[in-house]
């Protein structure tokens, strides 16, 4: 995977040619940042994976005998960053056909009218399939290798089927989050369906996709049906499964917040998705509760959420570290370079901004602190943290090799600075995830990209002629 080899299709090959459960994978000569507090940053380190895990992580492993057994594959990443793949908190997948269609949206009442009042409506089954396909593909492309796929667009049994499918198709490490939806016709069945989702498709105790239970902060939007509450909290805790909770923001959800403190409803299975606009005693809340905490930092910001503000200060007096998540692509970027940069520049800004004309310093956070969110406390979020979100030995191997050679991003001065604030997706040379290679050599594995182009073009033109129920 050096920027000076001419052999990786070859390596592809011969890492292909090994049945998964019985590969070995060795990285050697990167710069590892392992996002684990205990290994941190290792330069000119070796990572190998054996089958779908991370089993060891070093200086030079090599040395020690990793490369000597004739079943390993040696991958020269020389000149390459690896790092733990990204985690995406918190996004509606069945959109994405719909992609920036509203780029300069003027607030949440012309979101919900025009997407979920009016486009959700006609949704068949393969508009949820190619929509949440295509959100997955990207995601992998562009590093993201876990997704919380909020699909609050459940109609039918088929529809939630079709989503769970296209999550499994691509082999993305994907949450399931399942909610009724919004506004017009459907057939009832969540939250009751959840019982046969959970049996049919997350049974095993090792596999990519895990199950939630989706719900709304408050009734305002779309009525008490879809609200949190002790029956929805009911429903997930009989089934073992956390929950995501959409539109946290604002005096009513601060209310809502302290109510199902008081009722034991919140705790660590628990995602607050948003939290803008929040008070002091709502937060205190959920900081007691050790309750998570989902940032949409473009979405906030961009769509007005109530102050407009990610709320990483209020999360981070709280004791909470939050994951991150790209909502909705019908106005937003969908990578999280994208929102790493935006709460980055957005919470420096503002901590600048408070004490200018004084002699405090500022509090400022760092690209650090922005990598973490996006990799390990994303993961504890999604209730994955034994999993996945760092390069640690024993979990599994969802990572990502970084060119750092790259034109936008050599000489490599900074391993963490340059992921943050100079990567993209061009640079992102592979993605593994479970073991298994999605993206190599800069190009996204086994999709026909034309077939898939043709499959999107001919769902968005449904979706947008046919008439709203």
């Amino acid at each position: 995977m050096n920027v000076h080899d001419t052999t990786s299709d070859a390596v592809l090959t011969r890492i292909r040619s090994r049945a998964a459960d019985r590969r070995r994978i060795l990285f050697t000569g990167a710069t590892i940042v392992t996002m684990d507090p205990r290994l941190g940053v290792i330069d000119r380190g070796d990572l190998l994976v054996e089958g779908d895990r991370i089993t060891a992580v070093g200086a030079d492993l090599g040395a020690a005998g990793a490369d000597a057994r004739a079943d390993t594959v040696v991958v020269d990443a020389t000149g390459t960053i690896l790092t733990p793949g990204f985690v995406d908190t918190h996004r509606h997948a069945w959109q994405t056909q719909l992609r920036r269609i509203m780029p300069d949206v003027d607030d949440l009442g012309a979101y919900v009218a025009t997407t979920l009042a009016g486009y959700a409506t006609v949704y068949r089954p393969e508009d949820m399939y190619t929509g949440t396909r295509l959100a997955a593909l990207t995601a992998i492309d562009s590093g993201i290798t876990t997704m919380l796929d909020f699909s609050h667009n459940s109609r039918s049994r088929e529809h939630s089927d079709a989503a769970i499918q296209a999550l499994l198709g691509t082999g993305i490490r994907g949450v399931h989050a399942s909610m009724g939806p919004h506004f017009g016709a459907w057939d009832r069945q969540w939250p009751g369906d959840l019982t046969r989702l959970r049996d049919q498709y997350f049974a095993g105790d090792d596999q990519l996709l895990t199950l939630r239970l989706a719900a709304l902060a408050t009734d305002e939007i779309a009525g008490p049906e879809l609200a949190y509450g002790s029956g929805l909290a009911r429903v997930a805790r009989d089934l073992g499964i956390g929950v995501s909770v959409d539109a946290v923001f604002g005096t009513a959800s601060s209310k809502a917040v302290l109510r199902w403190a008081g009722a034991g409803l919140l705790g660590p299975d628990v995602t607050l998705i948003h939290a803008t606009g929040l008070t002091t005693a709502a937060w205190r809340a959920m900081g007691d509760t050790g309750t998570t905490v989902s940032l949409a930092p473009t979405s906030d910001a961009q769509i007005g959420l109530e102050t407009a503000i990610p709320a990483v200060d209020e999360a981070l007096s709280a004791g909470i570290r939050p994951g991150l998540s790209i909502d909705v692509e019908v106005a937003l970027a969908g990578d999280m370079f994208t929102q790493m940069r935006a709460l980055h520049t957005i919470q420096r800004m503002r901590a600048v901004n408070a004490v200018h004309g004084t002699d405090r310093r500022p509090s400022r956070i760092t690209t650090h602190d922005v990598l973490d969110f996006a990799t390990l406390q994303g993961a504890r979020t999604n209730g994955l943290a034994a999993i996945t979100g760092s390069l640690t030995p024993g979990k599994k191997a969802d990572l990502l090799v970084i060119g750092a050679e790259d034109l936008n991003n050599m000489p490599l001065n900074d391993p963490i600075g340059t992921v943050v604030l100079g990567t993209d997706a061009r640079n992102i040379c592979a993605v593994l995830i479970n073991g298994e290679p999605r993206k190599w050599n800069g190009q996204i594995l086994d999709v026909d990209l034309p077939a898939l182009r043709t499959e999107v073009c001919a769902s968005r033109s449904y979706v947008l002629n046919a008439p709203a129920v």
